[in-house]
Parts: structure tokens; C-alpha cells; sequence
């Protein structure tokens, strides 16, 4: 299906569905690149998408050049191969998977890595990394349907997206702290996960890993976008009412005054595990493709989806902080306050069980959908719904499995890790990097069509997100050797 017009018309648009690509069952609307006249806003009306399009592109002629905003619903149509139908990614179930994997096994070590620092200093500090978590995951996204727009294909993961901004370093980066870093929390997660299975079931450690990561791996390859969309809204849903019951139970408990103690000095050492908190961006590439590229809604589903998970986590803190306020500060290893509070408070035990599976368990889905969709584009293996392999997955589930039992004491070590080197680079410092690439460098700003920026502030608002990631990664590692 193609549309032609007169030199100083609108200009070509053509639907066309990639056959040779991973995701040949999307349906993509292209501009032509280069247009010799200046466009006008333009509406195409297509009966295969049955949606209204509407976006203007830069071109030049030989006395001016103009450009004009593109404004764009959506960039393709997911089709159903075997009715043809349109199946759009829901708002909510994007919202809901946002929330599910930010809301993981960090909010269970905030409370530890939070208590020297005090509730306020805390709280003004998860704030502040919430605010530069959603601009990076937005920035993410802005590449990401950049990347889109110019490759013809939906379902482009970090690896295309660095290799299209950096080149074949930012690649090596990209991939290796991408690796490490959802290794890392997998194992965190199996870790956590098996050790509250087996003190409920009583059944061995190698087992309750084996279950756990059996019936989440298995909904998440043979579970469709609704399927899993359904699955994450209905174990948030539970978070909120274990997280409302441990608050109700807990709150008798609570010392106000307790709230208002702040330590500013120990914040920066607290940092690392609270970013890893706030950690979504792995999904923001499945987001895109699955609300097919429409700008307006990653956003919303990005700034609500991690709005939830700062609430409870605030909550969280303040009545764990609130409750607990006789820890000996003195050692140099973690104390839990969990732990503390399941000792004072008996039947804040199974709550918190329930509530930190649960928590683990959205987590999980997310982490597990980002590696494997990751893994299938560097493998160049098909990803879509109905071509999914099943090598991508167990790459996925089973390294995770294994170290986790090897070492079932690896819960903080593997989070603080992560956090630290994983985190910061992975999802600080690249994102800025690649969407510093994407914006401003002549070699991947060449296309005429240029969606709108995700996140204000150009130059400096990108150079402040690297160098604050630099400066607390520094700080870790100089804060490590003093200690050796």
C-alpha cells in the first residue's frame, strides 16, 4: 500500500510488513526519508490499521530548509497472524508491568541499607533516584522507537540500540553490564524466593528453586501479552493488599519521632540498592513494541508504573524505620530489619513472607522477559509471541538457578553488586550516552524523521544523569579499597 504525491505535497507513506524480520507479524508506517518540498501536517486513513496518522517530516529545497514537530500515534499495528486482527498492547497491563518489575527483592533491602541514614534522608534520596530512574527509562524509550522508525522492526533491544549510538563499543558495554546485571538479580531473586519456599513448604532449597523458577519461567514463554498482562495485574494487586496488611499490623508499633531522624553522611553508600529499586528499564523495549511505539503512552505507563512503586516504598520504610529503632550500627555486616521486626512482632511474619514472594515474583516476570527477548536479538533468534524459541529462556532460567543454590547467602551481596556496577552503567550512564548519540551526532541524526524528545533539558540535563552516575560509582569503588 503506497501513497504518492506532487513535489509539494505530503510525503510517500507506505505500510509495509517486514517478512525477513523477527517480528514480521507488525505491520510498520514509514516515511521516506528524503522528500524534496516542505510537508504539511498530512492524515492517511488505512483501512489495515483502521487509525488516523499524523505527522509532518523535515525535508529541504534549495532556498530553506524546514522542519516541522512530527506527531506520531503510533509507529505499526500489532497483527494477530492467524486472524489478522489488531491486538494494541494495553495501557494498563504496560502500567502494571512497569510497577511488577520495579517493585522486586530492592524494596526488601531498603529498610537495611536505609537505617543508618534515617527515614528523612531517605526518603528525600529515593525521590531523587526515582526522578533519575524515569529519565533514563524515558530516554530509553525515545531511542528505542528512534531505532524503530529507522531499522523497520519492532522488538530492538538494548544491543541494536547501542549498536545504531555508539557503535561496536557501546555494544560490548551494553551487553556485558545488561548480562551481568540481570544475572545478578535473578539469582537475588531465586535466592530469596527459594529460601521463603522452603521455610513455608519445608521441602528442600533445590527444590522450592526448581518450583519457583518453573512456574514463573513457564508463564512468561508460554503466556501471551494478555496472559502475563493478567498475571502481573493480579500479583500487584496482591502486593497492595499484603503491603496494606503489614502496614495495619505494623503500625501499632510505630515511633513518629523515629521518622524524623536523617544522617545525610551515610546516603551515598545507600544509593547503589536504592537505584536497583527503581529499576524497569529492561522492559521498556517490550513496552514499546507492545503499545506499538506510541510515545504518549510509554510515557504514562513509565512515570504511573514507577509512581507506585515510590509509594510503597516510602511506606515501607517509614514503617519498618518507624518500628525498628534499636540497631546496632556498630557492625560492619548488613543487619536486616525484617528479621528484627518477624522476632517483635509475630504476626508480621507470614505477611511479610507473602508479601516479599509476591514482590519477587513481578520482578521476576520482568527481568525474565527483558534477558530472553535481550538473548534472542543478540542470538538473532526469532522473539514473537507465536515464533518464540525456547534457547533464549534457558539461558535465561537455568544460570540464575544454579548459582543461586551454590551460594543460598547471596541475596545482599548480589543486589549491592548490581546495583553499584550494573545498574548505574547499564541504565545511568547509557542511556544518556546513546540518546547524546541519537540527538546531536550527524551520523545518527541524519533521518528525516525525528520523533519528539522524552526528556527536556538537552545537553546539560544528559550530561548531569552521566555525571552523577560516575560520581557515585567512584565513590563506591574508592569506599571499597579504603576498606581493604
Amino acid at each position: 500500500m503506497a501513497a504518492s504525491f506532487s513535489p509539494c505535497g505530503p510525503p510517500q507513506v507506505r505500510v509495509f510488513p517486514p517478512p525477513s524480520t523477527p517480528t514480521g507479524n507488525r505491520h510498520f508506517l514509514r516515511i521516506a526519508p528524503s522528500l524534496p518540498a516542505p510537508p504539511r501536517r498530512i492524515g492517511v486513513h488505512f483501512k489495515l490499521l483502521q487509525k488516523r496518522f499524523s505527522g509532518s517530516v523535515r525535508c529541504s529545497s534549495s532556498k530553506r530548509q524546514s522542519e516541522e514537530k512530527l506527531e506520531v500515534e503510533r509507529l505499526f499495528s500489532n497483527l494477530n497472524q492467524a486472524t489478522l486482527k489488531r491486538e494494541p498492547g494495553s495501557l494498563s497491563s504496560a502500567i502494571f508491568l512497569v510497577a511488577g518489575t520495579t517493585v522486586g527483592a530492592g524494596i526488601l533491602a531498603i529498610p537495611a541499607v536505609t537505617q543508618e541514614s534515617g527515614f528523612l534522608a531517605s526518603a528525600i534520596t529515593c525521590i531523587i533516584c526515582w526522578v533519575f530512574m524515569v529519565a533514563t527509562g524515558l530516554l530509553i524509550a525515545e531511542v528505542n522507537v528512534n531505532t524503530m522508525c529507522e531499522m523497520g522492526s519492532g522488538g530492538v533491544s538494548l544491543v541494536s540500540m547501542a549498536m545504531r549510538t555508539l557503535g561496536k563499543v557501546g555494544v560490548q558495554i551494553a551487553s556485558w553490564s545488561y548480562i551481568f546485571i540481570h544475572y545478578a538479580l535473578l539469582v537475588a531473586y531465586v535466592a530469596r524466593s527459594s529460601d521463603i519456599l522452603t521455610n513455608t513448604l519445608g521441602i528442600p532449597l533445590w527444590e522450592s528453586g526448581i518450583l519457583f523458577s518453573l512456574i514463573m519461567g513457564g508463564i512468561c514463554y508460554f503466556g501471551s501479552q494478555r496472559v502475563i498482562g493478567a498475571v502481573n495485574g493480579i500479583l500487584v494487586f496482591g502486593i497492595i493488599i499484603s503491603f496494606a496488611a503489614l502496614v495495619a499490623v505494623a503500625n501499632g508499633d510505630l515511633h513518629w519521632d523515629a521518622l524524623l531522624r536523617a544522617n545525610f553522611g551515610a546516603v551515598p553508600m545507600s544509593i547503589p540498592v536504592i537505584a536497583l529499586s527503581f529499576v524497569y528499564q529492561n522492559v521498556v523495549p517490550v513496552i514499546c513494541t507492545n503499545l506499538e511505539g506510541d510515545l504518549s503512552k510509554v510515557r504514562t505507563s513509565i512515570v504511573l508504573g514507577t509512581a507506585i512503586p515510590l509509594a510503597l516504598f516510602l511506606v515501607w520504610n517509614a514503617v519498618i524505620l518507624g518500628t525498628i529503632t534499636d540497631i546496632d550500627m556498630g557492625s560492619d555486616k548488613i543487619i536486616d530489619p525484617l528479621q528484627q521486626l518477624r522476632s517483635i512482632n509475630g504476626a508480621v511474619g507470614p505477611i511479610i513472607e507473602v508479601f516479599s514472594l509476591i514482590a519477587i515474583a513481578t520482578s521476576y516476570i520482568g527481568f525474565v522477559l527483558g534477558l530472553s527477548d535481550f538473548l534472542a536479538d543478540l542470538l538473532k533468534l526469532p522473539s514473537g509471541q507465536e515464533q518464540n524459541s525456547p534457547l533464549p529462556y534457558i539461558l535465561t532460567l537455568v544460570p540464575p538457578l544454579i548459582l543461586s543454590l551454590l551460594d543460598p547467602e547471596i541475596f545482599f551481596k548480589a543486589l549491592d553488586f548490581a546495583g553499584t556496577y550494573g545498574v548505574l552503567v547499564l541504565f545511568g550512564i547509557l542511556p544518556a550516552a546513546m540518546s547524546w548519540s541519537d540527538r546531536y551526532s550527524s551520523s545518527t541524526n541524519s533521518s528525516s524523521l525525528r520523533l519528539p524528545e522524552l526528556v527536556p533539558g538537552g545537553r546539560i540535563t544528559l550530561a548531569v544523569l552521566i555525571g552523577g552516575s560516575g560520581f557515585v560509582i567512584i565513590s563506591e569503588l574508592l569506599e571499597n579499597f579504603s576498606h581493604k
